[in-house]
């Protein structure tokens, strides 16, 4: 700048506060009066303020001062009506380092929109190169407060508060239906709280909603979207450079996405959303660029939990009933996945454990024929009652969550969800728990049982459960004998998980009798000790007993 431009900057400190403080005019709509912003420029004309942001940031307070100066400036009309003069600095303010500089920049363009003619406002926008730039301040915005929770969070797993947080926006994609606005939205605030994110998305949005406003009158931008042939930029804007043919262009926000960080990527993914809502037409264009596969292919991500809430939020504000069942199901998950570490319920209230298990629950009711969700449903309770907090709470719920993994354990009618269940039962009843954690508390134990026996009494004896019922009701001794024999029988399964299941039962029930002075004393569990060391020595997938090869023919026959 000319030093006819400078100023002393106590002065312009001094001043600069006075004016960002300023009442506002109560007869002017809450705002700054166009008379008030032109005084204070008579005083200290615009070069002059740019030129001490440019030269004297670092001044104690200087920048602050100013910053909320111009912002109020470029509220009025008479100081939206300089921004077309001075976009060179526009620009280099979009670039800055300081975040509240950025800010001012993308007020400053978001002022040109509203207060200037529109045609006016795309063209300047367009020619000097302003979206991209834009798409820098959308992704690039300060991370600070995501950056310390992501942190925490994806680092150090569930060692800190926010794992409630997440929680609870499981339970509320679980309990709300379609239609209704998620009232959990934590993680989207600390996603989306960057210094310009908010300015830089509306005024993007801004630029395709006024071009969708604009198409529909005469002589204005005739021909977007729908007719390319137009010599318009504002077709380039939509089409070349919003939603660009190739992936490889550097405004694609797929291509963007990919390249940027976790926060980024969400703020990206957000933009989408907020673009397909403008109209049918500007949603066709999201369509045919393949976007909306983006937050499909996130929800499926099981490496970023963080990112996976944010964008099951966004999902839920575009979705249709039909994807409602994908989303419950990845809130499941997610809810499952939170909670089946024992540290989990140090930072996580029980009544947050208990919410998911009601709102889980509560959806069994009316997953009919959603088949998947049903199975993610009792795949996340086994994995709550992984841990012996989750399993306690599993089985004290009243009626217990668990009967739906028991129910459905004992049901031969769908394979693939009763294999669910299986694994479900198997980890709430101490399968995968360590050895000090593996039987549950007297009451928790009685009501496994129960949930388990009450299903058997109603169950054929025709089915494997009938069978082992009828086991169960034998006496003592033979009862024992009956369960030894078949798990230690070699030939009683086939596959390799079901011979590694076989053997861990041998394991438990060793375990069992060696910890027992009074079994090891008894002579007639003798055989059966025998037999399940016999059975341990030999592996899950072990030797079977030699037999004799036998000759297909007989010796007399060979003559």
């Amino acid at each position: 700048m000319d030093e006819e431009f400078s100023s002393d900057p106590s002065q312009l400190l001094e001043a600069a506060s006075d004016f960002a403080y300023q009442p506002a005019d109560a007869m002017n709509s809450g705002a700054l009066s166009d008379t008030s912003a032109q005084e204070f420029l008579t005083r200290f004309p615009l070069p002059a303020i740019i030129s001490a942001l440019q030269t004297n940031a670092d001044y104690p307070g200087l920048e602050n001062a100013l910053v909320d100066c111009l912002e109020r400036i470029f509220r009025t009309k008479y100081g939206a009506s300089l921004i077309p003069h001075y976009m060179p600095f526009i620009l280099v303010g979009l670039g800055a380092n300081s975040q509240k500089v950025r800010r001012l920049a993308c007020v400053a363009i978001s002022c040109l929109l509203e207060n200037t003619d529109k045609r006016i406002a795309v063209q300047l926008v367009l020619q000097h190169g302003v979206y991209p730039l834009l798409l820098s301040c959308l992704i690039d915005g300060d991370p600070s407060l995501f950056g310390v929770f992501a942190l925490l969070f994806l680092q150090n797993g569930l060692t800190c508060q926010g794992a409630d947080t997440a929680v609870s926006c499981a339970i509320a994609i679980l309990s709300f239906e379609h239609g209704h606005v998620l009232p959990v939205p934590y993680l989207r605030t600390l996603c989306f709280s960057g210094a310009c994110y908010d300015c830089a998305s509306n005024i993007i949005c801004n630029l395709v909603h006024v071009i969708e406003l604009e198409k529909t009158k005469v002589n204005i931008f005739e021909g977007i979207i729908e007719n390319c042939s137009t010599d318009d930029n504002s077709v380039t804007f939509l089409q070349g450079i919003v939603f660009p043919a190739s992936v490889n262009e550097a405004t694609h926000l797929g291509n963007l996405a990919a390249k940027c960080s976790s926060l980024g990527r969400v703020r990206v993914l957000a933009l989408i959303v907020r673009l397909f809502s403008i109209s049918s037409s500007v949603a066709s264009e999201v369509s045919r660029s393949n976007l909306l596969s983006l937050l499909e292919a996130e929800v499926k991500n099981t490496n970023d939990t963080l990112v996976t809430l944010n964008v099951l939020e966004l999902l839920y504000e575009i979705t249709s009933g039909a994807a409602e069942s994908i989303l419950r199901s990845r809130a499941m998950m997610i809810a499952g996945r939170l909670l089946s570490k024992e540290n989990a319920f140090a930072f996580i209230d029980e009544s947050s454990v208990r919410t998911v298990l009601s709102a889980i629950d509560w959806r069994f009711e009316f997953m009919g024929q959603e088949a998947d969700e049903c199975e993610c449903a009792l795949e996340a309770l086994g994995q709550i009652g992984s841990s012996f907090q989750g399993a306690t709470i599993l089985l004290a719920t009243t009626p217990p969550t668990s009967r739906h993994v028991v129910d459905a354990a004992f049901d031969r009618q769908q394979h693939g969800k009763q294999l669910a269940a299986l694994h479900s039962l198997g980890n709430i009843a101490g399968e995968t728990r360590i050895e000090n954690t593996m039987v549950l508390s007297s009451s928790a134990e009685e009501n496994l049982r129960s949930l388990t026996y009450d299903k058997a009494s109603r169950t054929s004896k025709l089915t494997p459960s009938g069978l082992l019922l009828s086991v169960l009701q034998q006496d003592s001794e033979i009862r024992i004998a009956e369960i030894i024999d078949i798990v230690t029988n070699t030939y009683t399964e086939t596959t390799k998980i079901g011979m590694e299941a076989r053997h861990r039962c041998c394991e438990a029930i060793y375990s069992v009798f060696s910890s027992s002075t009074k079994l090891l004393s008894d002579p007639s569990f003798a055989d059966m000790a025998s037999k399940l060391q016999e059975a341990i020595r030999r592996g899950p997938y072990g030797a079977r007993k030699r037999t004799e090869a036998q000759p297909v023919v007989a010796t007399a026959d060979r003559f």
